[in-house]
This record gives structure tokens, C-alpha cells and sequence, in this order.
């Protein structure tokens, strides 16, 4: 039988306990739904009609839909910026890191990740799918502040098994927390949905951070048979037919993490971010389409509109607006800020290039946090934007991967050519010669290569 004064201990030490839980719970939990190679308008919810995407389009219309949102035009660059809040030049990953075993390039150990933010924080972290930022192991998921990690550390695989084809040898690629795993036969998708529910089940008592990299919609296409059916029953041409089961398989697992967390719980206090990590691939693995950029040129690998406007959203049940549309200008480095602040981590924000986007989340009047002012490099293709203004040097367009551009320069006026049809260089040589300097400057101050 204990005393008086041990039960006022016990006590007093119980409610610090509870206390505790209880202001642990009050911070939200985080997932970073990342899909790859989706197109601009690859969602019923930003324009598509021959989609079905219920799942995807019940978390867009729940939260504040962007409409000028920009990534990069591949996987790595636009991961390496999603994750560290910096332009990928800065991020030091303007390029695909490479897929050898010896290759060095890809996301240093240096850069200070949005995983580490929230390890650092005290939030349970997990990288589920992809990665495609390094294959060296300073490069690896759990070495950038992941604490668990299942997924492919390449830029795609067959979906069954697991393995990663291209060019010389091909190879198994299916890692967990950094060792090689084997599961021949199933489903990545829905191993990606087991390994997450099961984080959700050890960690759902204690705030999380999921970064869900899905590898859909990007080649192989391998949707599910009925969803295959269902869009040749609709009479969708090839290779749309191909292409629309696989973003329809991908909304069914989304739906399938989300009914997790309702499951569990957890969904009323969790910050949902949606985003495509580029535009649709137009490349001969993907049977040369398939996704729909819309009003939009280009497609993945360049830098017209259809190769780095791509749908983004974000939602919080009961604390961000439901149903909200912003047109403001914003690009995936701005995630890191903004989930800092909307979650309470102090996060010096001083050598990022993203930018809170809670002022434009909460206020559709205010103006772009950028001042639309922005520039993007690819290879030898680059482009400078200001307003309404558009400047592209060395232009290509991958929507009919036409490389044989004869303008040096490509000048357009968004708000009266969103299809950047039309070269205006000629007409406004002042305006050309503005934003020259700004990715000259840009240039100069950024690239570290």
C-alpha cells in the first residue's frame, strides 16, 4: 500500500504523462502523396473526363486546389526539391540520379531534408515507394531522416518483379530500411499500401510523417484488369486505355491509405498533400503517351507548360478552406515551409528558395508569394518567367518529342497563349531581353555545376 505522498507523485507524474500524449497529439500528422508522371489534367477534378479518380478527387475537393503549380520535367530534380525546399540546382540534383550501383550523383547527405525537419521534431518518419535520388548509401532514404523505408532506390520497375529494366544489366530493386527484399509475384502497389498501413499501425499514437512516393503513373503500365476492361469497355483508344487503368489503379490504393487512416482514426488530424512530380511521359516505354496535358504544350522532359504545371492540393480536415481554388503561383519547394509552419516546427528558412504558401491557403486575394518570378534550367532548354511573361531558350517539345526547334528563343504571353503557340520574341525584344538577365542572373547565382 503506498503512502499519501507516493500517490501524489504517482499522480502529479501521471498527468505530466497524459498532459504530454495529449499535446504530442495536437500536432498533425503529415503524408505527402507523390504520384509520377501524371499529366496536367489527369484528375476528374482538374478537367479530365474520360478518368474515374473518386479517391484522389474527394482529397482535392476537400482542401485548396492549386491551379499554377510548377515542378520540375523529371522525377529526380523535382524530389530533390520537393524534399529539401530548394531549386534543384541549389538541391545539387538538376539531372536523373543515376541508375548504376557506382553512379555518385543524386541527393547529397549534406542537404537537410523535409524527413529530417520532422525526425528532428519528433515525428516518426517513413519513405513507401520510390525514390530515385541516389544509390549510394549517404544517398538512401534512411540516411536523409527516414526511419523506415520500403520501396525502389531506381527510376522504375515492373511492378511484379520488382525488377529494373533499361539499358545493360538489368537488376532486382526492393529495399527495406536499406536490405534487398524479395516479394516475387505481388503487387508493388499494394505492397506500398501494406508497408504503409502498417507504419500507421505502430506509429499512429505519435505524430508521423509519410512521404507515399507512388511509381504510378509512370511506365510500365500495369493497371488492374478491371479497371483495363472498364476503359475498353468505354471505347478509350490506345494507348489512353493503357494509361487511364494505371491513374484509376493508383486513385484505388490512395483510397485504400485513406480508409486506413479513417480506420485508425487518424484522418481528421492529418495534413494531406497531393502533387505529380511532372508532367505525363511521352516517351516509348509509355507507348509514346497516354497521359493529357489539356490547354497545355509539351510533356515530361521539357519546359513548356505540359512538362511543369501539375495538379497539387492540399487538405486538413476543419483547419484549411474546403472546396478552395488558388491560382497564385507556387512551386513543390514550397511544401517544406509550409508544412513547417502549419505543424509548428521552427525551420530557418533563410537558404531555402520555397516559401510558406499559409498566407495563399488562407487568403485568395493576396498575390504570388513569388511575384511569379522564377526560372527553370533542363539540360540545355531553360526558361524565365515574370508575370505573364514567359522566356524559353533552346526550346523543345516532348508532347510529339519534337527536338528539332529552330528559335533560340521562344517568348510567350500566358495569359492570352496558355498553349505557348505562339512565338512573340520578335515583337517584344525588351521583354526578351529582361528575362535573359534574369536566368543569367539566376544562373549565375544558383547553379552549382
Amino acid at each position: 500500500m503506498i503512502s499519501k505522498s507516493q500517490f501524489k507523485k504517482l499522480l502529479i507524474v501521471t498527468i505530466v504523462l497524459i498532459s504530454a500524449f495529449a499535446k504530442a497529439q495536437e500536432k498533425p500528422n503529415v503524408i505527402i502523396i507523390y504520384t509520377d508522371d501524371q499529366g496536367s489534367i489527369d484528375l476528374n477534378s482538374y478537367g479530365a473526363k474520360d478518368l474515374k479518380t473518386p479517391n484522389i478527387d474527394a482529397l482535392v475537393n476537400d482542401g485548396v486546389r492549386f491551379t499554377q503549380f510548377y515542378a520540375s520535367p523529371i522525377c529526380s530534380p523535382s524530389r530533390a526539391s520537393l524534399l529539401t525546399g530548394k531549386i534543384p540546382q541549389r538541391a545539387g540534383v538538376p539531372g536523373n540520379a543515376g541508375a548504376s550501383m557506382q553512379s555518385k550523383s543524386g541527393l547529397k547527405g549534406s542537404e537537410y531534408t523535409m524527413a529530417e525537419m520532422f525526425k528532428d521534431a519528433g515525428y516518426a518518419t517513413a519513405h513507401i515507394g520510390k525514390w530515385h535520388l541516389g544509390y549510394q548509401p549517404e544517398m538512401s532514404p534512411n540516411a536523409q531522416g527516414f526511419e523506415y523505408s520500403f520501396g525502389h532506390l531506381v527510376g522504375c520497375i515492373d511492378n511484379y518483379s520488382h525488377f529494373f529494366y533499361w539499358n545493360g544489366r538489368n537488376r532486382h530493386d526492393l529495399f527495406r530500411n536499406g536490405k534487398e527484399v524479395y516479394h516475387y509475384g505481388e503487387f508493388f502497389p499494394d505492397l506500398m499500401v501494406k508497408e504503409a498501413s502498417q507504419f500507421l499501425e505502430k506509429n499512429g499514437t505519435k505524430p508521423f510523417f509519410m512521404y507515399f512516393a507512388s511509381n504510378m503513373p509512370h511506365y510500365p503500365y500495369q493497371g488492374d484488369t478491371e479497371w483495363l476492361e472498364y476503359y475498353n469497355s468505354k471505347g478509350v483508344k490506345y494507348p489512353r486505355n493503357l494509361y487511364n487503368a494505371f491513374v484509376s489503379t493508383l486513385d484505388a490504393r490512395v483510397g485504400d491509405l485513406v480508409n486506413k487512416l479513417e480506420e485508425l482514426g487518424l484522418k481528421g488530424n492529418t495534413i494531406i498533400v497531393f502533387q505529380s512530380d511532372n508532367g505525363h511521359s511521352t516517351e516509348q516505354r509509355a507507348h509514346n503517351g497516354g497521359g493529357n496535358a489539356g490547354p497545355y504544350r509539351g510533356a515530361k522532359q521539357c519546359l513548356f507548360e505540359g512538362g511543369i504545371r501539375v495538379p497539387a492540393a492540399i487538405t486538413w480536415p476543419n483547419r484549411i478552406p474546403k472546396g478552395a481554388v488558388r491560382d497564385q503561383f507556387a512551386v513543390n519547394a514550397d511544401w517544406m515551409p509550409t508544412l513547417a509552419e502549419l505543424c509548428g516546427i521552427k525551420l530557418d528558412t533563410e537558404e531555402l528558395d520555397g516559401k510558406s504558401l499559409l498566407p495563399v491557403i488562407n487568403n485568395s486575394k493576396i498575390g504570388s508569394l513569388h511575384s511569379e518570378v522564377f526560372c527553370w534550367q533542363f539540360g540545355k532548354m531553360w526558361a524565365a518567367r515574370k508575370g505573364k511573361w514567359k522566356l524559353l531558350g533552346n526550346p523543345y517539345d516532348t508532347s510529339n518529342r519534337d527536338y528539332t526547334f529552330t528559335e533560340k528563343r521562344f517568348l510567350v504571353n500566358l495569359e492570352e497563349d496558355l498553349g505557348e503557340s505562339k512565338n512573340l520574341a520578335e515583337e517584344h525584344p525588351e521583354i526578351v531581353a529582361q528575362l535573359e538577365q534574369q536566368y543569367e542572373k539566376w544562373l549565375i547565382n544558383n547553379n552549382r555545376n
